[in-house]
């Protein structure tokens, strides 16, 4: 068992996740980095390493549309600490990263001492955001409305709803869960009732409102 850190940086410009590295380096009793610069592969890198302290994830790389991406993370594991790290730090997008299980978010305009105290700060159990941004409140009901009913769903109906949105049949997501069918189809049926609608693809659609564009809210 490695002693010291192990992290998980989602980012599809080897730039920033060069910048990213070199923040995580400099706060020492780092064991491991890995590196994914798009969402399957930061995905296969959760499934992979059960032994991760921290996933820092870009909101804006292929293969994830926005919140979604942090959403079906989180059904991996949702024992995981993860930071959100974007360029649109406005307060919707912080607040809806927040309220939807992140533990903390960094702009891509921080500086490197801020990366560093963000991360330690999430590492020591606290939630992170950017210093001297009021957050507010929500102010779209339906929006508001919908993060409850996601935030009702159990880690694994995340999961599987994540793989929903990925296209994914009931039989292939019981290949790759390793349950049967029948219990796949246990897990749409509750997260159709919890989100309160009537089929695969408008579940889908309600994952899109929070995902497609977390940038701007919501008309």
């Amino acid at each position: 068992m490695p002693s010291g850190y192990t992290f998980v940086i989602a980012d599809d410009h080897p730039l920033f996740r060069g910048a990213l590295r070199e923040a995580l380096a400099g706060i020492g009793n780092v064991a491991a980095i890995h590196e994914a610069g798009d969402f399957e592969s930061a995905k296969a890198l959760v499934v992979a390493n059960e032994d991760v302290d921290l996933v820092l994830l870009d909101l804006s790389m292929p293969g994830a549309s926005g919140l979604s991406g942090l959403i079906s993370l989180r059904g991996i594991h949702p024992a995981v600490p993860m930071m959100v790290v974007s360029a649109h730090d406005d307060p919707v997008t912080i607040r809806r990263a927040l309220d939807l299980g992140a533990s903390g978010f960094i702009s891509k305009s921080a500086s490197m001492e801020e990366i560093r105290n963000a991360v330690q700060s999430v590492l020591a159990g606290d939630i992170a955001a950017p210093v001297g941004i009021d957050l507010g409140v929500e102010r779209d009901p339906e929006i508001s409305d919908l993060i409850k009913r996601l935030q009702a769903l159990t880690p694994q109906q995340t999961r599987v709803l994540g793989m929903l949105a990925e296209g994914l049949l009931n039989k292939q997501i019981a290949y790759e869960l390793g349950v049967s069918e029948a219990t796949i189809k246990a897990h749409v049926s509750a997260i159709l009732q919890k989100l309160g609608v009537d089929s695969r693809t408008q579940a889908v659609i309600q994952l899109s409102k929070i995902g497609s564009d977390p940038l701007q809210p919501a008309n």
